[in-house]
């Protein structure tokens, strides 16, 4: 059996023993007194990173909706909405991360429908604690954010495919669409105050037998960003989300 095995290695190297590595070590060495070592002495030099380099997520404060797509699309939960004060003193509700469990994926970035979330080209993240792990809205932050850093995730839908228009993808938000079963609404408005783009509008659309006004959720599609908070607001589960083909 150990004699099969050589048959896997060149003639040239058999019966050398620990010669040829020593020998590849050595050569090594001398090479590197003699030229530029091909270390860096970190962290006084630091190796270019790209902007597009997929770091830690960042957020433009400025930008955000809240609306929470961010949280539903990381795959490890280490984004949860918080209140925080935004420029004016209101209370809203934006991205924190745990940057402890994030794993670099970009999808926060991805899936966020006004690039409020974003790459960074941060990498160096060790702490003395967990806690100090945790980015809140104004921490993630990042200085020198560009364009490079925003990822825009398209789509193509399927009707243009089927007429041979390969040359117009839609933002991905544009695909799919809140449609209304108007049979289970109970007229709670309960959609359109979690909407955090005010798309919704209540409609009249009748009246009950009280003489009381029955209103439905009107959508604005320009608006809507298909972040699905009325869906999961809905008591009756009268809105449901459905692909625009």
């Amino acid at each position: 059996m150990p004699y099969k095995m050589l048959d896997k290695y060149p003639k040239k190297f058999r019966g050398t023993g620990i010669i040829t590595p020593m020998w590849a070590s050595l050569r090594r060495t001398f090479l590197s007194t003699i030229h530029r070592s091909m270390t860096i002495m970190y962290p006084y030099e630091k190796e270019w990173v790209p902007d597009n380099y997929r770091g830690r997520p960042g957020l433009i404060f400025d930008r955000c909706l809240g609306c929470g797509i961010c949280v539903r699309a990381c795959p490890t939960t280490c984004i949860e909405l918080v209140e925080v004060a935004d420029d004016d003193g209101n209370m809203v509700k934006r991205p924190q991360v745990n940057v402890g469990r994030c794993m670099m994926c970009g999808y926060c970035a991805e899936y966020c429908p006004v690039n409020a979330m974003t790459t960074t080209t941060d990498y160096e993240l060790a702490e003395f604690s967990r806690k100090d792990l945790i980015y809140d809205p104004r921490r993630l932050a990042f200085e020198g954010t560009n364009e490079m850093m925003e990822v825009h995730l398209e789509e193509h839908l399927l009707s243009n495919l089927a007429k041979g228009v390969t040359d117009q993808p839609t933002a991905f938000y544009k695909t799919d669409r809140p449609v209304l079963e108007e049979k289970k609404c109970i007229s709670c408005m309960k959609c359109s105050k979690v909407c955090p783009v005010e798309a919704i509008e209540m409609v009249v659309v009748g009246k009950n037998d009280k003489g009381r006004d029955i209103k439905h959720p009107k959508i604005d599609g320009e608006k809507c960003v298909s972040c699905e908070n009325c869906v999961i607001a809905c008591p009756k589960s009268a809105l449901k989300i459905e692909e625009v083909l």
